[in-house]
């Protein structure tokens, strides 16, 4: 049996496996009930249908369907209200990459700011915040580089 910590985690993780595989479907799914936003600045979305869009408007997908991509995170710190409803993470993410182009490497490094609430005994993002504070050679990962990865 999982407890409320490893439940979180294992959703962080989650997210990373379905960007990787190429999962966009997936990926929206994870946050239909959360406001996303995509940087500092950038406006808040909420739901399912524009990270989806987002996904597949900005993700480039290679000859395997993948964006050839591995979304390491690290350093989760994971602090559950006194209610056991609500919980806020925050953790770092690199991103790295390998196509037929560009040799293995990091791409972005950044860290998530998260908001999650637990509904019926199951963990769900509520908030994520995307905060990039490194960028390399994204050329092979989205269609239009001034986007967040």
């Amino acid at each position: 049996m999982n407890n409320d910590a490893t439940e979180i985690a294992n959703l962080l993780y989650l997210y990373a496996e379905r960007v990787d595989t190429g999962d966009a479907a997936g990926v929206a799914a994870l946050f239909q009930h959360a406001d996303v936003k995509w940087g500092v600045d950038a406006p808040t979305t909420h739901g399912d249908a524009p990270i989806l869009e987002l996904y597949n408007t900005h993700i480039k997908l290679h000859e395997d369907g993948t964006p050839r991509t591995h979304h390491l995170i690290t350093n989760p710190i994971i602090e559950i209200a006194e209610n056991g409803a609500e919980a806020t993470v925050r953790s770092y993410y690199t991103v790295v990459q390998q196509t037929t182009i560009l040799p293995l490497q990091v791409i972005a490094s950044g860290r998530y700011h998260d908001v999650l609430e637990k509904i019926e005994g199951k963990w769900r993002f509520a908030k994520r915040d995307y905060l990039m504070d490194m960028r390399g050679n994204i050329s092979e990962h989205v269609k239009k580089p001034s986007s967040a990865s």
